[in-house]
């Protein structure tokens, strides 16, 4: 029987991944190339694990799949989301014919991969998330006007619009306003003099609402959504929030991310905070560390059909209750970092976590919601 691990992106997680099986006493995971997938291509054997490339993972897929050539530019994901979810249940249907235990679900990886839908889900489960008036995709955003009616209609005054398919904070805008005429937007995405969006590396501030405008109008055809913006425990001056890989329906690996931006990506500024004063901090606040873990498991368990996913958690002012932002199919790059005490992946990384799960879990069986919880 083959095991059919979806792919991410990044030779460095590719090489980690290898790592993992070779550790785990097994053959090393055969790739296959996204090309392959895209051509049709794509061959399954038995007794196999065969991991699948990202399209991140080759330029030149990667620019088709959105419709430019160049890599920098923030337009496209739309485009890229309807031609991946595609290629993804082609795939689907190939590795089903031959056997094969795809590790991530092609229908729920679609919602996994829309913000508006996955919070949608989220929702409806009971899992706490910030308060959306795009959520499950009920209100369509053509533009600018149409978030400042949303926002009006909501009365929220500080939100993040985010693009419906996005990732790593790409077409991310921190909106906060206070009374007419004051609005700034903090984000990295740099608009040049012909109005192109590019990613850059550095965080920016937008003060006027003809700027901010202009890059929402040019975002809102790849498909935007909007949520409020929470305010968020701080560590050391700097905001906070936590990104928990659920793997197998059990939170194993944690980690704190602070920045001085309301964005913790790494590659934005970010950086590791202290998860032992996190927990510290949550129960002095009168909560208990392992509820904060059970609400991470409580959103994976929307997904019983994807093996790993990486939950953005947001801590409250204070450290009083804790809110989901995201589920991540691909959120597992942690690493250096071993398994949680009491998770049953102490001493294994996020991959030795996966591969040690899939020891317990018979071909072709998704898992269920209700197992035991976590106690850490």
């Amino acid at each position: 029987m083959s095991l059919t691990v979806v792919g991410v992106p990044g030779n460095r997680r590719v090489t980690l991944f290898q790592d993992a099986v070779r550790a785990a006493g097994l053959p090393a995971a055969r790739v296959v190339a996204w090309r392959d997938v895209l051509d049709g291509e794509a061959r399954f054997g038995a007794r196999e694990t065969v991991r699948i490339e990202s399209p991140g993972e080759d330029p030149e897929v990667g620019r088709l799949l959105r419709g430019t050539d160049d890599g920098t530019r923030v337009e496209g994901s739309g485009r890229w989301y309807e031609r991946f979810t595609a290629a993804v249940g082609e795939l689907g249907r190939t590795a089903a014919a031959a056997g094969a235990d795809l590790l991530d679900d092609p229908e729920e990886l679609a919602v996994l991969f829309d913000k508006r839908l996955c919070h949608g889900v989220l929702d409806r489960a009971g899992v706490p998330v910030p308060a959306s008036p795009t959520s499950g995709g009920r209100a369509a955003v053509n533009g600018w006007d149409d978030v400042r009616a949303l926002m009006a209609g909501a009365g929220l005054r500080r939100v993040f619009v985010k693009l419906a398919h996005g990732s790593s904070a790409s077409g991310v805008l921190a909106v906060e306003t206070a009374g007419p005429g004051r609005i700034q937007a903090t984000t990295s995405v740099e608009r040049d003099a012909g109005g192109h969006l590019f990613n850059s590396l550095r965080v920016r501030r937008y003060t006027t609402e003809t700027e901010i405008a202009a890059i929402v109008d040019a975002l809102a055809p790849d498909g935007l959504h909007v949520e409020r913006w929470l305010p968020k425990a701080t560590q050391q001056g700097r905001s906070a929030d936590l990104r928990v890989v659920v793997v197998a329906g059990r939170a194993t690996h944690a980690v704190v991310r602070t920045s001085r931006s309301p964005m913790t990506n790494l590659h934005l500024g970010g950086a590791r905070g202290d998860l032992a004063a996190a927990r510290a901090a949550t129960e002095a606040a009168g909560g208990r560390w392992a509820d904060a873990l059970a609400v991470c498991e409580q959103a994976a368990d929307c997904f019983p059909g994807t093996h790993c996913v990486g939950v953005d958690l947001l801590p409250a002012t204070g450290w009083r209750g804790f809110a989901v932002g995201e589920v991540n199919a691909f959120g597992d790059l942690l690493p250096g970092l071993t398994g949680l005490p009491g998770s049953g992946a102490e001493g294994l990384d996020t991959y030795g976590a996966q591969l040690a799960a899939l020891t317990h879990r018979r071909p072709g069986q998704h898992r269920r919601a209700g197992h035991d919880r976590v106690h850490a």
